[in-house]
């Protein structure tokens, strides 16, 4: 997590601040085999050099962007697990609880489907 420390550390909200530590770590734990960085000053998580997923912070909830063809592929869950979202990401309030298992879910099938891609974006 010491690559995550600076940019959590400048969020501003006490409680923001912890459940970002909280997902990141989470992250970091479950699958320890991804890279953990921090590009256009987000924190994000890379498997042989290849995105697999990103998140950002904003005033009412924590942004989870997977790349848009698992936002796609996740659609249904998504809406079930009553999260806003967009085309690139998930909107997950401060005040609700994290669905894990939606989190595991995306992150595992973007490992998968991109375990051949050579780029750092999908083409």
């Amino acid at each position: 997590m010491d690559a995550f420390a600076e940019f959590l550390a400048g969020i501003k909200n006490p409680q923001h601040q912890q459940r970002t530590e909280e997902v990141l770590a989470w992250v970091a734990k479950k699958f320890p085999a991804l890279m953990q960085e921090i590009k256009w000053k987000q924190p994000m998580f890379t498997d042989h050099g290849t995105y697999i997923i990103g998140f950002s912070v904003a005033k009412h909830h924590l942004a989870v962007a997977p790349e848009r063809a698992a936002m796609i592929h996740f659609a249904n869950d998504i809406i079930q697990a009553g999260y806003d979202h967009t085309k690139e990401l998930i909107r997950m309030p401060w005040d609700r609880p994290v669905d894990y298992s939606l989190l595991e879910r995306i992150i595992e099938f973007n490992i998968m489907d991109k375990a051949d891609c050579e780029t750092f974006w999908r083409k």
